[in-house]
């Protein structure tokens, strides 16, 4: 009996609700996207680059899941589990930050070849 009156008291939640205006979060998703664009045309540092990019990705990701996912009327226990994997990749992004940033400005000159010896060594 209790099952009936938890689906029938979600049911009316879920009917109260408004509709999210999908025209405004386009036009959010356009404003970040030109941000994105405009972050990789104005040449900053690599590593500077990678980590704006990952924010403004993450940023459209959030608003994706909020309004067209449904994340921003749904329980919270859904908002752990749409949360955790974002936490683990926020972590592993931090933890790899420092190796990736290194090998982005580790670079060899144009005139030297690397791994082949000249012939007569």
């Amino acid at each position: 009996m209790s099952t009936q009156a938890d689906a029938a008291q979600h049911m009316d939640a879920g009917a109260a609700h408004e509709e999210p205006n999908y025209i405004a979060v386009f036009i959010y998703l356009a404003i970040l996207t030109g941000a994105e664009l405009g972050v990789y045309a104005l040449g900053f540092p690599t590593p500077i680059k990678i980590g704006l990019l990952v924010a403004l990705a993450m940023a459209k990701a959030v608003l994706v899941a909020l309004y067209f996912m449904h994340l921003a009327v749904e329980n919270k226990t859904l908002w752990v589990i749409a949360g955790t994997p974002l936490v683990i990749v926020t972590f592993a992004y931090f933890m790899l930050c420092p190796d990736l940033s290194h090998r982005a400005w580790a670079h060899t000159p144009e005139n030297q070849t690397v791994g082949i010896r000249p012939a007569g060594e």
